[in-house]
């Protein structure tokens, strides 16, 4: 990236939802000097579960990648919890790396990546999903061989998916309060699922006062996404994570 004035140590390229109001603010707050982000949009499928929906979500992510591929990427990252649980954890990165020609991550995968390389496989979990997607990512958790020990969720989606333009507003308090409200004295760690989720700023605090490592989707993405284009970067916040892996 020699001679870029914004990224001269590299660019990073994240798709998001279409409501997600949150993933590129707390991926600017985070990005080190001389590292640029440059987002876009496509279609949420929550479940891919289904080989119907797995289709459509090969399809948008193709179709978003061919539209930020131009901005010569070291990186490309999808920005979604629920919407990359594909197995087997490296099938939808894959994909993506060889539409786009670059590394690439997903939260999904960057979420399992974060606990393993942490050494625990006991986690609680607190979402601001409905029950139906906090078991779909229990189950999906499970099947790559991490316990959840806890999970709440906060119901946001149970009335359908024009729902989710609430995660992002829900009050700071009310958010901490159901974080700390999920941990289990059995977990080894603390998971916040969704990247519209607005935690980045009390990473640090909870994990003073829980005693435990605290992932949440965007730190643990923006992580992956660093460590894959080899970019070097240095924190001293945004949890244990960043600060030390």
């Amino acid at each position: 990236m020699s001679g870029s004035l914004y990224s001269w140590r590299g660019r990073v390229g994240v798709i998001v939802p279409p409501t997600n109001t949150v993933n590129e603010i707390e991926w600017n707050k985070m990005s080190p000097t001389g590292v640029s982000i440059h987002a876009t949009r496509m279609p949420l499928h929550s479940n891919p579960a289904s080989s119907k929906e797995e289709k459509l979500l090969y399809r948008d992510i193709e179709k978003a990648i061919k539209l930020l591929s131009p901005a010569n990427l070291n990186v490309i990252a999808y920005g979604c919890t629920a919407g990359s649980m594909v197995l087997p954890i490296e099938k939808l990165s894959d994909f993506m790396k060889k539409t786009s020609s670059c590394a690439c991550v997903t939260t999904a995968a960057s979420i399992v990546a974060a606990i393993k390389i942490l050494g625990i496989n006991k986690i609680a979990l607190a979402t601001p999903y409905d029950d139906i997607l906090n078991n779909h990512e229990k189950l999906f958790l499970e099947k790559c061989g991490i316990s959840v020990q806890n999970i709440r969720g906060l119901g946001i989606g149970s009335g359908g998916a024009h729902e989710y333009t609430q995660i992002a507003k829900v009050p700071p308090k009310q958010i901490y309060e159901h974080i700390i409200s999920a941990d289990s004295r059995d977990a080894d760690a603390l998971v916040i699922s969704c990247t519209d989720f607005p935690v980045l700023g009390v990473i640090d605090q909870l994990e003073a006062e829980l005693d435990k490592p605290v992932i949440t989707s965007n730190q643990a993405t923006f992580w992956a996404a660093l460590r894959a284009a080899n970019i070097d970067y240095s924190f001293d916040s945004y949890g244990v994570l960043l600060r030390e892996y």
